[in-house]
């Protein structure tokens, strides 16, 4: 396994846990202890993904994503942020930001090197509609997986891999409904623990791109108790 994992958390102790646990599970892990020697060594070595906690002295975790998500050689790699705080403003925040999950401390090592895994396996690929035969256009609407867009009658928004793979998966189900413990299991690939809110916020986000192309047509319906619907 080649993949680089870089670990940006003030807190010593943490920090040393997760490269620990990172390395017995066979990722190379480079460590930072303030946001200013983080944003300088993802710049250096492009690792694959990024942990990142969000209470640092100086330049906080919000602060050291969006440097990252604005510089043109780290935009792409995925963050995993970690936070003592459970305030859902934080995790909109963080998501409005561009981050990919969120983890909420205290942890359990292991559903971090499940969340880790998960976002490497997703980043490391193509979306599936763009590896397989999976339906790319129906009506106005046409799949556009190599450059992560949609288009809807020729205008196109470009979305973010994860938004990407939510509406593409609401897509080849288009008329059904796909559940929240569906999204998390097929999208983020680990099973539902009730954080149902990370994807109300990508819903949100998508929808707002999607408002933006459809001359007002609202394609995504919330099914509520039980999760999305994509009517066509």
């Amino acid at each position: 396994m080649n993949n680089k994992v870089l670990v940006i958390d003030d807190d010593l102790a943490i920090n040393e846990l997760i490269k620990v646990n990172l390395e017995l599970a066979g990722y190379r892990v480079l460590q930072a202890f303030d946001g200013v020697k983080g944003f300088a060594l993802a710049k250096q070595e492009i690792p694959s993904l990024i942990v990142l906690d969000v209470m640092m002295p100086d330049v906080d975790g919000f602060t050291v994503a969006q440097r990252i998500r604005k510089n043109s050689e780290t935009a792409e790699i995925p963050i995993l942020m970690l936070t003592a705080l459970s305030q859902i403003n934080d995790k909109v925040k963080g998501f409005d930001i561009g981050v990919d999950d969120y983890l909420v401390k205290p942890f359990e090592m292991d559903e971090l090197l499940v969340r880790v895994r998960a976002l490497l396996k997703r980043t490391a690929q193509i979306p599936k509609s763009a590896a397989t035969r999976d339906l790319l256009s129906v009506g106005e609407i046409t799949l556009l997986p190599e450059i992560y867009s949609v288009e809807i009658g020729g205008k196109t928004a470009k979305l973010t891999p994860i938004e990407f793979d939510i509406f593409n998966l609401l897509f080849q189900n288009h008329g059904a409904m796909v559940s929240s413990a569906q999204l998390l299991k097929e999208i983020w690939g680990y099973a539902p623990d009730d954080d149902v809110e990370t994807i109300r916020v990508h819903i949100r986000h998508l929808r707002a791109k999607l408002d933006k192309i459809s001359n007002g047509k609202k394609y995504i319906e919330t099914i509520y108790g039980g999760g999305y619907k994509l009517s066509i």
